[in-house]
């Protein structure tokens, strides 16, 4: 397998598939995923030319079980660990949902020629948890039962999120993949209930305002209009507003997991502006 080894001790696992001179996406995942989540797409620009990249987020999948550094600072450190250890210049970054915080934490304190542009698909920005700066983010509860469930039962858990909200396969009329939800409990199930209990605090909790404020390059933010796990009202279309060179898509009837459930509409936006150059 291919890793590298943070300057913690941290052993993260990556893929990175393609010419070493196409341009190289980046993908990052969602709680409490893999890299894997991201195969379609992967498989997709592969065909394209470029050259793509996936991780396993500390504590997730096939990296490192960590009982520590499960934090939004960190995960971003260790995304730059591993842009430099590859030498990875002019990158498109691709996050959903945790990713899409991971991917603006991370572009917002990158160095120079690192990033070309950035996509949030799903985005857990700017925040989730409901405050005073932003209250229409769900309460403090509704964390707190995950983290409930997470530690009474993990495997059930993780049964009951791909096959209702996440996917929207709890809608009448849905066209339910069992596929999809068993990738998403294997998935799941690979990492360490440590880490991902630990997850819930950096996905719901982190205020990626001032990221979202300090971000030049071109931004996409994708977001399903029926996305029953990061509702778009208090996500997409406030982040946006802080982005100076943001562009908003969203997608009537969509769920969280739309680029898995419409993977052929999305890699097609994604590619569009991957592709579209830069206004003189």
């Amino acid at each position: 397998m291919s890793t590298i080894v943070t300057g913690d001790g941290v052993t993260i696992f990556f893929k990175d598939w393609g010419p070493k001179d196409g341009q190289p996406i980046m993908f990052h995942h969602g709680w409490p995923l893999s890299a894997d989540d991201w195969d379609n797409q992967m498989l997709f620009f592969l065909g394209k030319g470029f050259r793509v990249i996936a991780h396993d987020r500390r504590g997730h999948g096939r990296s490192d079980q960590t009982d520590t550094g499960n934090d939004m600072d960190t995960y971003a450190a260790d995304v730059a660990a591993l842009v430099r250890a590859l030498d990875l210049r002019n990158v498109v970054h691709i996050g959903h949902s945790t990713g899409g915080g991971e991917v603006i934490r991370y572009v917002a304190r990158s160095a120079p020629d690192r990033v070309a542009k950035a996509v949030l698909i799903g985005a857990v920005t700017p925040i989730m948890l409901a405050t005073d700066r932003y209250p229409g983010g769900l309460p403090m509860s509704v964390f707190d039962g995950f983290r409930d469930a997470l530690s009474r039962n993990r495997a059930q858990f993780f049964l009951d999120v791909p096959s209702g909200p996440f996917y929207g396969f709890n809608r009448d009329g849905a066209e339910v993949s069992e596929g999809l939800i068993r990738n998403w409990w294997r998935q799941g199930m690979s990492g360490g209930a440590k880490a991902h209990y630990d997850c819930v605090a950096a996905f719901s909790e982190t205020d990626f305002t001032d990221d979202l404020k300090a971000v030049s390059v071109p931004v996409l933010v994708l977001h399903g209009e029926d996305d029953q796990v990061v509702p778009i009202d208090a996500s997409a279309r406030e982040a946006i507003k802080l982005l100076s060179n943001g562009i908003l898509k969203t997608y009537p009837g969509l769920s969280h997991g739309l680029f898995a459930t419409h993977p052929d509409i999305i890699n097609a936006d994604l590619l569009a502006f991957i592709e579209q150059r830069e206004r003189a």
